[in-house]
């Protein structure tokens, strides 16, 4: 079901993601597919949760190991008075003891580290998932704030292409000189908040650094199309899909893990025999014996009854747990659905007839303007009519691929860039 559904799911962004497969010409434009592989080798977390999984595979070896036999040295019948004056009446033994666990507890304690070795496997693939969707995300970003200060530079230069034509109805007294001064004054908010998106810019550019393992940007620019959108599945497919991913899946292992730790609570009061055998020689007669020992402990005072009702507190607390981490997954993916639906109804809207009618009603008020039909006011207003709505479609793009890059990391999709990758 997952392969299905995540296959449907990746539609969504198949025509996003195939120019990022196509190599650039220049080594300082970024695409996403090198992004991504960077973050994943380049990334601390990740590293740490395959420390993990080797952390777990030792304690499920150690879980296995047999306990070691025991070797002991008595003497009795030494260095007292009389006839037990030195050792000339004592008693030797020497003895080899060992400690057989019973009932199978054993089997439970390598149970319990085979699952922690499978929850550690696990957690490993989420984390996995994690930093390929935030690195998706950081790049998208990147790729969003740059159109925005490009159209940002292609409505600065709509507003200096006025300045001739303003000053020519200047110098035929048509207009007066405040005019000039107003369009300089649009050209300037209009810079304003390019300065400003290309702070974002910066930040957005280290964040995407920081991510793949550098402290400060190595690239000039990333590369990538904004313009190309596809519908996703529907709500219930991304929910089914949802139940997949190794954030939840690991609750599976978590809970056979625990089910071992109570399996081997309730076996700890079962007793162990210890099975030992010796020689003993008299130094009186100068004679030899076999000495053999069997020990089996009494459990009366400790039935481990507080492990125990913590083990099945534990055990009972997974099920709740496993549902609070569904529910915040599906939290998630529901607003991130919601932003895919809605940014699709936007940019439908802005295309259809937002943008086009912007740009047609602004084409002809500036061609009226020099006929004198139109005032300055109106230029400048049609002008921001262009630049807002095609700021807005920018907006809904990024919107768009943002949530379908946070939608991709719930299901446990992996970006098909990132599949090659031997991490």
């Amino acid at each position: 079901m997952l392969s299905n559904t995540a296959a449907r799911l990746a539609c969504a962004t198949a025509l996003l993601v195939s120019p990022w497969l196509t190599a650039v010409s220049h080594a300082q434009t970024l695409t996403m597919g090198s992004a991504l592989q960077r973050a994943l080798a380049a990334s601390p977390r990740l590293t740490a949760a395959e420390r993990d999984v080797g952390i777990a595979t030792g304690q499920r070896i150690q879980a296995g190991a047999l306990i070691n036999p025991e070797v002991s040295y008595e003497q009795d019948n030494s260095f007292g008075s009389g006839s037990y004056r030195g050792t000339k009446s004592a008693e030797t033994t020497l003895q080899v003891s060992q400690l057989f666990e019973l009932f199978g507890k054993r089997d439970a304690r390598i149970a319990v580290g085979r699952a922690g070795v499978e929850s550690a496997t696990i957690e490993r693939k989420a984390v996995r998932l994690q930093i390929l969707s935030e690195t998706a995300i950081a790049f998208l970003n990147v790729l969003g704030l740059q159109r925005r200060i490009q159209i940002l530079d292609e409505q600065v230069a709509a507003l200096e292409r006025l300045t001739p034509l303003l000053q020519r109805r200047v110098d035929a007294g048509a207009s007066s000189p405040a005019e000039t001064g107003r369009a300089e004054v649009a050209a300037t908010l209009v810079k304003a908040d390019r300065e400003r998106t290309k702070a974002s810019l910066s930040s957005a550019r280290r964040e995407l650094a920081v991510l793949m393992g550098d402290t400060s940007p190595k690239f000039a620019s990333v590369s990538g199309r904004f313009d190309t959108i596809s519908r996703p599945p529907s709500f219930h497919a991304v929910i089914a899909a949802i139940d997949a991913n190794p954030q939840l899946v690991k609750w599976n292992a978590i809970y056979a893990q625990r089910n071992a730790e109570l399996l081997l609570a309730r076996l700890k009061p079962y007793p162990d025999v210890r099975v030992a055998a010796g020689w003993r020689h008299f130094n009186d007669t100068n004679s030899d014996a076999v000495r053999l020992t069997l020990s089996v402990p009494i459990p009366v005072f400790d039935q481990n009854q507080g492990n125990i009702l913590s083990a099945q507190e534990s055990l009972a607390k997974t099920k709740a747990e496993r549902e609070a981490n569904r529910n915040t997954l599906i939290v998630i993916a529901g607003r991130a659905y919601d932003t895919v639906q809605g940014s699709l109804h936007e940019l439908s809207v802005l295309r259809k007839s937002g943008i086009p009618k912007a740009q047609t009603v602004a084409s002809e008020i500036e061609q009226g303007y020099g006929a004198g039909r139109f005032t300055l006011l109106e230029v400048l207003d049609a002008q921001a009519n262009v630049a807002q709505a095609r700021l807005r479609e920018q907006e809904a793009l990024q919107n768009y691929h943002v949530a379908v890059a946070t939608i991709e990391g719930l299901v446990g999709n992996p970006f098909a860039l990132a599949r090659g990758n031997a991490r």
